[in-house]
């Protein structure tokens, strides 16, 4: 199992989702946030060092025979193509004006949260973004 710091260090919305990410994490593997999709069936979102982990309520309801299971998919920062946040246009220009993350993995799959707040969106967003983007090598001095 992965390092596991104490909950309240962790950011997070509910301690319940939380524990769930903890008790299947890999070794070594730290966990940065878990945060609770309000949307359609809901669910959460949670980022570590390795992955985006995405528990989605509503995802099984299209396969016939898989009542009340949850589908928890694991995307490697590798396999995302790419992550977007809603903007409402006329929001005085603001970046992150609602809680909505996209995200768009290397096969064209699409996944779409609704967080509790636009704070928890910049966070989503900005983390995933950083570990998607290339970085240039230190230079040496």
């Amino acid at each position: 199992m992965g390092a596991i710091a104490a909950a309240s260090e962790i950011p997070h919305d509910r301690p319940d989702q939380l524990a769930q990410v903890q008790s299947g994490l890999l070794a070594g593997e730290t966990i940065y946030c878990v945060y609770d999709d309000k949307g359609i069936g809901s669910g959460f979102i949670a980022l570590t060092d390795l992955r985006v982990i995405i528990l989605n309520r509503s995802f099984v309801s299209a396969f016939p025979g898989h009542k009340n299971l949850s589908a928890i998919t694991s995307l490697p920062y590798s396999q995302i193509a790419s992550v977007a946040t809603l903007a409402a246009k006329s929001f005085m220009g603001s970046f992150f004006s609602e809680s909505h993350i996209y995200l768009v993995t290397t096969g064209n799959v699409h996944y779409a949260v609704e967080l509790r707040g636009t704070d928890r969106a910049k966070y989503v967003h900005d983390t995933i973004l950083w570990k998607i983007t290339p970085h240039p090598p230190a230079s040496s001095p």
